[in-house]
């Protein structure tokens, strides 16, 4: 490792730093040093160390006397590297300032571009291109780009002018515009920095400078900045690195352009180069959809840069080849065209679909490239839920009204809104909400996370939105210029037509498709693919954890084998009186006078457990079922309302005053600290019993009718002593070989504990002693240890968060350092006892894929999680066996 220190240098086919370094030098400057290193052409520039944004908020958001040194020798060497000289009258100096922080944030912080001029290096600018109307149109941008992010001006007041300079002369683009034209809006444009300053433009090209480095380390805690990296989880203590590059100049005529392009396909993961360039412009031309970009490839477009700079364009390609095989991975790729010159001024792992990436990770298996364990390590699993999304319903009738460009996959429908504000708070209001926007900024990340689905007028496939809401992995279509939106109004006129969409009214976007569709559209399950199912296939054959399925229903049963589900780690039978006909019956056996009347109801609900259990047994056909007997206290199902207790006095020809006063005796203070679980069964074993008897009785005439012998597990939920659990397990083993006895009929099965107690976890060796197998129900386990009910956390907990008491939300992923030494402690105890004893997991953590990392590091046997997780959940056992073998 290079010696650690405040300023890296690059470029001239050299660096200072290297592609290792993204502590120091965050991905940007890392990336920046790599390329230079490998021989490609990086405009010179230096980059200032993470470790100085950490050192400027311990210093009282002040640069270091020593940083201020440091960067004046910088300068000082890229001046001679250059042959330019900051506020040279001559030959000035001009660079670019971003932000680079080690993770990708994008819309962190604004580029700065042509830093360096004033009213007297401007003017030098054009002496030395002979190119007035350039001059001009790179101070605009300067001022209106340092003002925005330096000075807090907002950019509508720039683009205020901007647009009433071209309606005024009746052009559309920025490119029509004269250098007299230019000078005026220069002239505006320091009139409102006077405005709202009450200063002029800053002049002194050092001021500058370092007022762009200060807002740099300052974006690190804006609030857009503070979201996305609770988001991603991206530790505060990362900070950003700056840096400063020389600029090259796309807007210096026809022979110039800049552009963003993908190595493949960021939607689709087709090996296929993929992007956008504009002639005459600068780079935030392109992200920010001022303009709408041209392809590069001729098959993509008319006026395609393989059309019009051939020999540029060849150029390129060879870059983009040698960079993807330098990385092993698609690359993104940000370029400069100067008067014919190509200069690459950034790359980075480009963010792309789900989709893309398990595309991405096959192919390139297949290619040589990588191998599949480093396969499985590219694809995020959480993110697997953008490859259950829906598609539009091809079958329906699709009123589409308009088609932009397909940005990021998936269909969703949602009430449109016009502003981040609006959808933060409709969301919080229970809404599904469809962001619509003519571009998205930085700004708008909050709305962005709380829309179903994004949709935008201008931009192109690279643009904010669309490179956001992939990494997001929300639906998104972008450049829709058919849509005439009025942000004051909150409209959306349809260009040609008389349709008008208003704010809260229901639309539809697919952006696999770029369909728009007004109302609510009917949408179908996304298809399977090839490549999808080669991963998975290559994912459980290095997985060492199994994958099983909370399911309590047929159809659950149905979806988790399809997605590839082992059996059943959690049946909750509670679930099973959900519906209105079983609830009333089961109602009538909590409210029973005694024991005889309760038998007698229990008799009434055996039949409907019976059908419930033969119908998932059926459907598991031979894979475990694990059903958990009754657990959650009487109370939750006591009727409350009046109208509650008539509906079953009327239905059961009871005494409406019996019922109410019934209810009342079994009112629990404290309900989930309360008379539930085993507590049930031990002050009212008839009904674990009943439940027992049902259960064999099904898994017996599924046996009869299909000769599958069904593996069935008996599971006995928050014990918490050795005595009661023993009291329980004889009661389930005389009810089940009684049931099996009287059908003359052998059939192993296995009795075990849902863990979920402290107390649980401290006596863990006395309960495998009598256990057969022992599952941690985390939920619980996690409320009982924090002492902290998950229903009420939410109000809480983002303030614990937020003041860094806890990382995660522990109800979300495993708190490892509580919860986790609980669960180590209780499979140390367990396993001393008895060493083959199946061990697992089946709270809502067994789908989470860092919590699933830690379980694989205790050795659970298996994790159960919700349908739609087994994939997640599969490809992060996987992940996990990598890394273990990997170290």
């Amino acid at each position: 490792m290079t010696e650690k220190k405040s300023i890296y240098f690059f470029g001239n086919k050299s660096a200072e730093g290297n592609g290792k370094m993204r502590d120091i030098l965050g991905g940007k400057g890392a990336n920046l040093a790599e390329m230079a290193n490998i021989g490609i052409a990086v405009p010179c520039g230096f980059t200032i160390s993470t470790q100085e944004c950490n050192k400027y908020y311990e210093n009282g958001n002040k640069i270091s006397k020593e940083l201020e040194t440091e960067i004046d020798k910088y300068v000082k060497k890229l001046e001679d590297e250059i042959g330019a000289s900051f506020g040279s009258e001559e030959k000035p100096l001009l660079v670019s300032v971003r932000s680079g922080a080690k993770f990708s944030m994008p819309g962190m912080m604004d580029t700065i571009l042509n830093l360096g001029l004033n009213d007297k290096t401007v003017i030098a600018l054009e002496k030395r291109t002979n190119n007035r109307r350039f001059a001009l149109d790179s101070y605009r941008r300067f001022i209106q780009m340092y003002s925005d992010v330096v000075l807090g001006i907002d950019h509508h007041n720039f683009e205020s002018i901007l647009e009433d300079t071209k309606l005024a002369k009746g052009i559309i683009n920025d490119t029509d515009l004269t250098a007299d034209d230019l000078e005026k809006i220069v002239a505006k444009f320091k009139q409102i920095v006077l405005r709202e300053t009450k200063s002029e433009f800053v002049q002194d090209i050092k001021s500058q400078l370092m007022g762009a480095i200060e807002a740099v380390f300052k974006s690190w805690m804006n609030e857009r900045a503070i979201i996305y990296r609770k988001l991603h989880s991206i530790p505060d203590a990362c900070g950003t690195a700056v840096n400063i590059q020389s600029m090259v100049f796309g807007n210096m005529g026809n022979t110039s352009a800049t552009g963003v392009a993908f190595t493949r396909n960021p939607s689709t993961g087709e090996k296929k180069f993929y992007g956008e360039f504009l002639i005459n412009a600068q780079g935030e031309d392109v992200v920010a959809g001022i303009r709408t970009p041209q392809p590069l490839l001729a098959e993509d477009g008319k006026n395609s840069m393989q059309e019009l700079m051939p020999e540029t364009y060849a150029e390129l390609a060879q870059i983009f080849t040698k960079l993807e095989n330098h990385y092993k991975d698609m690359q993104d790729v940000e370029f400069t065209v100067q008067e014919g010159k190509l200069w690459v001024l950034q790359t980075r792992s480009g963010k792309r679909s789900v989709r893309a990436s398990v595309v991405i990770a096959v192919n390139m298996v297949s290619e040589g490239v990588i191998t599949k364990e480093e396969a499985i390590l590219r694809v995020e699993p959480n993110g697997l839920n953008q490859l259950l999304h829906p598609v539009l319903d091809r079958a329906s009738d699709l009123h589409v009204i308009a088609r932009g460009l397909p940005a990021s996959p998936g269909a969703v429908s949602g009430k449109v809104v016009f502003d981040s504000k609006t959808a933060e708070e409709m969301r919080g209001n229970g809404h599904e909400v469809l962001l619509v926007r003519n571009e998205t900024s930085p700004d708008d990340i909050g709305g962005m996370h709380s829309s179903v689905g994004i949709l935008t007028a201008k931009g192109g496939m690279t643009s904010h939105a669309a490179v956001v809401a992939r990494g997001m992995g929300k639906p998104c279509v972008s450049g829709c210029d058919a849509l005439l939106i009025s942000q004051h109004e909150k409209t959306i006129q349809i260009k040609g037509t008389k349709t008008i969409i208003k704010e809260g009214d229901l639309m539809t976007i697919d952006g696999g498709t770029g369909e728009i569709i007004l109302g609510k559209a009917r949408t179908t399950s996304a298809a399977s693919f090839a490549e999808f199912d080669t991963l998975m296939k290559w994912s459980d054959e290095v997985r060492k954890i199994k994958v099983r399925v909370n399911a309590e229903t047929a159809l659950d049963v149905k979806t988790a084998l399809g997605f590839g589900a082992e059996g059943i780690g959690l049946c909750r039978t509670e679930h099973m009186f959900f519906e209105k006909q079983k609830l009333l019956h089961f109602r009538k056996m909590i409210l029973s006078e005694d024991k005889e009347s309760r038998i007698l109801a229990l008799k009434e609900i055996k039949a409907l457990q019976i059908a419930d259990f033969a119908e998932i047994i059926d459907a598991m056909s031979g894979l475990p079922v694990n059903i958990r007997l009754l657990d959650p206290p009487l109370h939750e199902f006591v009727p409350h309302t009046k109208d509650e207790i008539d509906e079953i006095a009327n239905y059961f020809k009871m005494d409406a005053k019996f019922i109410e006063a019934k209810a009342k005796t079994l009112h629990e203070a404290n309900p989930m600290l309360g008379h539930r679980g085993s507590r049930l069964g031990v002050t009212y074993p008839e009904i674990f019993q009943m439940q027992v008897s049902a259960i064999f009785t099904a898994a017996i005439s599924v046996f009869k009718k299909t000769a599958v012998m069904p593996q069935i597990e008996i599971m006995l939920p928050v014990i918490i002593d050795k005595k009661e659990l023993k009291l329980l397990v004889d009661i389930v083993k005389s009810s089940a070989d009684e049931t099996l006895r009287d059908a003359g009929l052998e059939m192993k099965y296995k009795v075990g504990t849902m863990i979920e107690i402290p107390r649980a976890c401290i006596i863990a060796d006395e309960i495998a002693e009598i256990a057969d197998y022992c599952s941690f129900g985390t939920n619980d386990l996690t409320q009982t240890t924090l002492g902290i009910s998950r229903d009420d956390s939410g109000q809480f907990l983002p303030e614990y968060q937020k003041q860094g008491i806890f990382e995660h939300d522990p109800f979300a992923t495993i708190d490892v350092k509580g919860v986790g030494t609980m669960i180590d402690m209780a499979i140390s105890k367990a396993r001393s006892v008895k060493k083959d004893i199946t061990l697992s997991i089946c709270g809502e953590h067994g789908g989470d894929p860092k919590s699933i990392a830690f379980f694989a590091s205790l050795g659970v046997n298996y994790v159960s999680c919700s349908p739609f997780r087994i994939p997640i959940a599969r490809l992060a056992c996987s992940q996990a066996a990598v890394l273990v073998s990997k170290n």
